[in-house]
Parts: structure tokens; C-alpha cells; sequence
């Protein structure tokens, strides 16, 4: 209903109106200085369905009076009776409309509760008066068909307020008529004289003071008179009384907007600070755990910080990683993760133990480069874990020789993104299968992502729920924020074994020798095979352009031109013009090349995955 909530926007300027025309009018009234507060400002004034819409006064129109008598008692109850009394017909049904709801301030809004309300003809017989009530304003319908005039009585709760030099009563008197009144008569009585008085009346964005107001003849009685009330009408009154007169507080509800519905109270406060104690503990939990790591790191890093080497037949010394721990997997053990750098160094290392030759193949300026790989069956005395195995299968596609940008092209390998995948869950049951953790990492994290996702969705719809009904959205934030502090610590939930964390420790030792300056200290004669194995593990630890430098250095010294198949190493060989002192580069850029290849393809199974959805 469009009158229903009209009166907002003109509540600001009504105001300043109306402190404008107390000052005009003040010398009629006496108010005390800076006692009473500006008159209730005018909500709209409901127009009542069914109200004549052509201009009252011709003669066929009824005369219609209201005599209104308010009496205020010591509790704060404002008890009302009016006589509505109609000369010259009347109407079938008459309505009288009050205002339940109405604009307090910039936060809230003040409600009046009327109860009740019961209608009788003027010899004291029942009417059946239909009470309704629609968006904060109760409608009373009265049949007054053939009758002479109708009486209205009903009670009034939360009039009363308390200010600066006593107690304060704001009514609106009349919400709305259905029909034009002639003259609106209120008269106010209360345990105690009235102070001071005001009023407003007219259509809903008018300040104009009413008709006339004055304190009777004896000043113990406020009255207020209003005439020719429209049906859009309305005549709000303020009477000012001492203290003591009467008890009671507005009742105040509070007008839903972001500011209030995310209002910071005791309660949600209470909330935030135990989520900031958990949050807390939390952490230190997760220090004082990560803290255990860290010593048991410093107490066996130096079992790992030394040669990975072992002494084989006839004194040569043979690559012996700590643990046994293969390239793919130390990446994964030290980050918990299977990284496209670890499958990268896997391939590496298939190809320096003997599994894959790379050859690179000749280029011209403005070319791309490009590799030959070629599948070999690995020495007799060396076996490769399932992970390896998939790894081989996923790359060639069951043949023998590919080309490097073959690899993961639909063409040649359309299984390729699907393959690799299954590669790492492999590399993550080989954690478990390991006994180096006791989940899959990767379950542990995405079971906690989940979570954390649904603690989130629930704490984002409880905070929608809590904005629109109440004003303690604030604490579904709450909910958000936990939810959202769960997703973002799934990574740190899996947990490793007492062997993973020791085998970590160790791991960490070897990764300290390789980037040190001793590991390249190996007795000549031996170097180009032990630096050869180290490189796999300097791609995974990021240090593989020093490494290739290295092996390159001992390729040149250590090795005989016949040795140097193509100028380059056994499972590396370059073009005609390509030397030694290329591997560097050479080996970097296929590790860039590779790991480019491997990422790409997932990304666009992905893509694929989500446009079909």
C-alpha cells in the first residue's frame, strides 16, 4: 500500500519545518526551555481503502465530529475514547486508522501497541468493528449504517518517554479517516497539569500546526482541535508533564539497514573473542606441533648432510640417497604436495639411471627446440617403483621414440592429463605404502578444503539469514571467518609418520650437502655418474643450472672424446654443432619445456571438465 512507509522520506525536512513554526507560534504556548522534543514527526498518514476521492462539503455529504478523550494514568496506559458523530446520514462503514509504526531516528523506529479496541452505537450497543492490521497501522472498520454516530475505546502502550525535566506523551491521535471530519476534538487528562504542548497537522509532509491547542481553562487539561480533516490527514500531539506523572519508555525496534544488521553488541563481540581464543589456541597448537618438527630436524638433519654415496665393488663409490629416496618422491615428502617440478625431475632421473636418452635434436635460427626421447630397458640391477612405471606409460603412449612436443598433444596422447593424474595419486599412496605418512596428503587436504568450503557456505547463508531477520549478522561472520580459516589451513593438516618425519630430517640434510659448495667434491674418474644422479634432485631443489655447470666441468675433464657420445653424455646427446659446455642450458630448457607441457595439459582438462559441467 503506497501511503504505508511515504512519510520517510519527508520525516528530515517536516522536522526542520516544524522547529521553524515553533518558534513562530511560541508565543501562544509557553514551553519550557530545551524540556520537550520537537512534536513526533509525521509518518505518512495511511489513506484508508475506500475513502471518498471527490470533494467533501456539498450537502449530501454527512457532518462528521469526533470528540476524542485521552486520559493518561500513572503506568503509562493512554486509554482512549472517541464519539464520532455524523449528522446527515451515515456512511455504511466508517474507518479509523492508527499508526503502530513510526520513524523514531536515523536507527530506529517506535511502535504503539493499541488493544482493545471495541466499537458500540451511541445507545451503548455492540458493533461489529473489523480490526485489521497492515505495514505498522491498525485499521477499524466500523458498520455505522443507520446509526447516529459511533464510540470507540481502546488502550494505548508506549506514549510515554522520559526527558531532560519530566515525562513526555506523543500520540498521533488520528492516523486516518476514511471519510472528511469537520472538526477533530482531543482532549488529554493525566495525573498531574501538562507543562507544555504541541502539534502537527494536515497531509502527510506537512509541519503546519494544528487548528488550535491550549491547556483548558483551569491548565489542567491539554486540548488540541483540528478541523476539516481529509481523508489523508493526520493530527500528531505532544503534551509535556512533570516528573513523576506518568511511567514508562518508548518502545524502540531497530530499522534494518547493513550498518544495523552487522552492529557490533556485548553478544557478537563475545562471539568474535572466542572465535579469536580458538583461532588462537589454534595456532599455537600448530607451532608448538611444527616446533617438534624442527628440533627433531636439527637433531637428525646431519645423518642426511654428508655424500649420498655408498662404496661398491673395487672401492667405487656408488649414489646411495638417503633413505633410498627416490627424485619424485623427495619433492613430495618435503612439501607434501606431488608439484609438476617433481614429476619433471622423475623424468630426469629416469633418463640418468638409464630408462630415457633425451636427444636433442637439430634447430635453426627462429626455431623452437625440440628433443627426441627414446624408451630404453634400464640397467639389470635397477627396479622402478609403480609411480615410474605410469610415469614412462604416460609419456610415450605405449611406443618406443616420441618427440618431446608430442608429448600431451591430443593426437599422440589424448589420455595424457588423465595419465598423469594417476601418476600422482600413485607418488600419494606411495607416502602411505611408505609408512611416511598415514593418509594420502592429498585426501587429508581436500577433506579439510571441504570442510572448510561448507563451513564457509554455512556461515555466508547464516550471515544472510541473520541480516534479514535480526540485527546480529555480525556473528555469522563469525562462521565465515572459521570456515574460511579451515580452507586455508587444509594445507597444513596432513601430518607426517614418526619414520616420514625422520626421513624427512634426513632428506633436509641431503638437500643442505647438495646446495653447499662440498658436494662437488667427488674423486675424479666418478664424478660424471654421481653428478649425473644428483641432478635429478637439483631440479626438484631449484639449483639446476649450477648443477649442470658442474656435471658439464666433469663431463669435460673426466671423460675421453670417445666417451662423449655426440659431445654429450650417455643418456644426454646433442646436434652436430652442439658441445658440452650447452648442456647447461640445454638440460635447463628441457626441464622448463617439459614442465610447461605437463601444466598445460592439466589446465585444459580442467577447462574441458568444467565446460561440461
Amino acid at each position: 500500500m503506497w501511503w504505508v512507509g511515504s512519510w520517510r522520506p519527508a520525516v528530515v525536512v517536516a522536522t526542520a519545518v516544524f522547529v521553524l513554526s515553533s518558534l513562530v507560534t511560541g508565543a501562544a504556548v509557553a514551553w519550557p526551555e530545551g524540556e520537550a522534543r520537537a512534536a513526533t514527526v509525521a509518518a505518512a498518514a495511511p489513506t484508508v481503502p475506500g475513502s471518498p476521492t471527490a470533494a467533501s462539503g456539498t450537502r449530501s455529504d454527512p457532518v462528521i465530529t469526533n470528540d476524542i478523550r485521552l486520559e493518561l494514568d500513572r503506568s503509562g496506559t493512554l486509554r482512549g475514547e472517541e464519539t464520532i458523530s455524523f449528522s446527515g446520514g451515515a456512511p455504511a462503514v466508517f474507518t479509523r486508522a492508527f499508526t503502530e509504526t513510526m520513524l523514531y531516528d536515523t536507527d530506529h523506529d517506535r511502535e504503539f501497541e493499541v488493544v482493545g479496541v471495541r466499537a458500540t452505537d451511541l445507545d451503548g450497543d455492540t458493533l461489529d468493528a473489523d480490526v485489521r492490521e497492515e505495514d505498522g497501522v491498525l485499521f477499524v472498520d466500523v458498520p455505522t449504517a443507520g446509526t447516529g454516530g459511533a464510540v470507540l475505546t481502546y488502550r494505548v502502550i508506549g506514549t510515554v518517554s522520559e526527558v531532560a525535566q519530566g515525562v513526555q506523551m506523543e500520540w498521533r491521535a488520528v492516523g486516518a479517516y476514511s471519510h472528511t471530519v469537520q472538526s477533530t476534538d482531543v482532549t488529554v487528562t493525566a495525573p498531574l497539569p501538562p507543562e507544555a504542548l504541541s502539534c502537527l497537522a494536515g497531509e502527510p509532509r506537512s509541519a503546519m500546526y494544528c487548528t488550535a491547542s491550549d491547556m483548558g481553562t483551569d491548565a489542567g487539561v491539554a486540548h488540541f482541535l483540528q478541523a476539516d480533516m481529509g481523508p489523508e490527514d493526520r493530527l500528531d500531539i505532544v503534551v509535556n508533564y512533570p516528573s513523576g506523572t506518568a511511567e514508562g519508555e518508548p518502545i524502540l525496534t531497530r530499522r534494518w539497514s547493513l550498518a544495523s544488521a552487522f552492529a557490533v553488541t556485548p553478544a557478537t563481540a563475545s562471539v568474535f573473542g572466542l572465535l579469536l581464543v580458538v583461532l588462537v589456541g589454534g595456532l599455537a597448537v600448530l607451532i608448538r606441533v611444527r616446533g617438534r618438527d624442527e628440533r627433531a630436524l636439527r637433531k637428525e638433519a646431519a645423518a642426511g648432510e654428508q655424500a649420498p654415496v655408498s662404496e661398491g665393488e673395487q672401492g667405487r663409490l656408488r649414489f646411495a640417497p638417503p633413505d633410498g629416496v627416490h627424485a619424485g618422491q623427495i619433492g613430495t615428502l618435503v612439501n607434501e604436495t606431488v608439484d609438476i617440478t617433481d614429476l619433471t625431475g622423475a623424468v630426469v632421473d629416469l633418463a640418468v639411471r638409464g630408462y630415457v636418452r633425451l636427444e636433442e635434436l637439430p634447430h635453426e635460427n627462429f626455431t623452437s627446440v625440440d628433443w627426441r626421447l627414446v624408451r630404453l630397458d634400464g640397467p639389470p640391477d635397477d627396479t622402478l617403483l609403480s609411480y615410474e612405471w605410469m610415469l614412462l606409460d604416460a609419456v610415450f603412449g605405449g611406443r618406443r621414440t616420441i618427440r618431446l612436443s608430442q608429448v600431451g598433444s591430443p593426437r599422440m596422447s589424448p589420455d595424457f592429463p588423465a595419465r598423469i593424474d594417476r601418476v600422482r595419486e600413485e607418488l600419494y599412496r606411495d607416502m602411505v605404502r611408505m609408512k611416511w605418512f598415514a593418509r594420502s596428503p592429498n585426501q587429508v587436504r581436500g577433506r579439510w578444503s571441504t570442510i572448510g568450503m561448507v563451513v564457509t557456505a554455512a556461515g555466508v547463508v547464516l550471515t544472510a539469514a541473520l541480516a534479514m531477520f535480526t540485527g546480529a549478522a555480525f556473528t555469522g561472520l563469525a562462521v565465515v571467518i572459521a570456515g574460511a580459516a579451515v580452507t586455508a589451513g587444509a594445507q597444513y593438516m596432513p601430518a607426517k609418520t614418526a619414520l616420514g618425519s625422520s626421513v624427512y630430517a634426513h632428506t633436509a640434510g641431503f638437500r643442505d650437502y647438495l646446495l653447499g659448495p662440498r658436494s662437488a667434491s667427488a674423486p675424479p674418474g666418478q664424478r660424471v655418474e654421481l653428478y649425473s644422479r644428483y641432478l635429478p634432485y637439483a631440479v626438484i631443489f631449484g639449483d639446476v643450472d649450477r648443477w649442470a655447470n658442474i656435471l658439464a666441468s666433469a663431463a669435460l675433464t673426466d671423460l675421453t672424446p670417445d666417451e662423449l657420445t655426440g659431445d654429450g653424455l650417455a643418456w644426454y646427446t646433442g646436434p652436430r654443432e652442439w658441445r658440452i659446455e650447452d648442456f647447461a642450458d640445454s638440460i635447463s630448457t628441457f626441464a622448463v619445456t617439459l614442465t610447461g607441457i605437463i601444466t598445460n595439459a592439466r589446465r585444459l582438462r580442467l577447462l574441458n571438465q568444467l565446460q561440461q559441467r
